[in-house]
């Protein structure tokens, strides 16, 4: 299953919040840039959690933490994370260009979660009517990307790190479907437990 929470409703979800954060120290990530802190409670989070970003959660069989990431809007934000803003050519500011950071796999991860987590974030920007989304990643992501047909436009790279943007489009949306194996229907579920009445496009593909 696929959870959709902004960071204001994470409080509803105390258990599966802790774990996502929890995941995220024991598996640090040189992506984004920022400075992370540990609490006391095992807890990673850095600037970006602050300005109520947009989690989107992979969930394991019994509802725990899998895989996620956060989105944030590139305009009416300052937490742009620093591998974008230092390493892209120019800063992106639109209100249909959002900013994808953080990823996070488990430990315990099943096989295909990074795929669903992909497929989450074109769901999202089908169902908020968005143009595309901007991102840090690494060459593995990018070679998963790739072979799940969503290589995007690399616009900077760095020592171990890139910056991309990826448009969001039925087309793509369709092959991503193919090669999670998850059918239209059921991704499109997941959203709409919490978004279905912000969706914007039909369902991208016949059921």
């Amino acid at each position: 299953m696929i959870r959709y929470l902004y960071g204001t409703q994470l409080e509803d979800h105390g258990a599966l919040a802790g774990a996502m954060f929890r995941d995220r120290a024991a598996r640090p990530c040189g992506l984004t840039g920022a400075q992370a802190h540990v609490d006391a409670l095992g807890w990673e989070t850095d600037a970006c959690d602050m300005f109520d970003p947009l989690y989107v959660i992979a969930c394991d069989g019994a509802g725990g933490h899998a895989g996620s990431l956060r989105l944030l809007p590139t305009v009416g934000s300052p937490a742009q994370s620093p591998a974008a803003v230092h390493l892209a050519p120019r800063r992106i500011y639109s209100p249909d260009i959002w900013e994808v950071s953080r990823p996070c796999l488990s430990r315990r991860a099943a096989r295909g979660t990074a795929g669903r987590l992909m497929l989450a974030v074109s769901e999202l920007g089908l169902g908020l009517g968005l143009k595309g989304c901007i991102g840090a990643l690494d060459p593995a992501v990018l070679r998963g990307l790739r072979r799940a047909g969503w290589a995007g436009q690399i616009m900077a790279r760095g020592v171990g790190v890139m910056v991309g943007q990826w448009t969001f489009s039925v087309e793509t949306h369709d092959r991503l479907c193919e090669a999670t194996g998850i059918p239209a229907r059921q991704s499109r579920n997941w959203w709409e437990v919490t978004f279905g009445d912000l969706s914007t496009v039909p369902l991208p593909v016949a059921v």
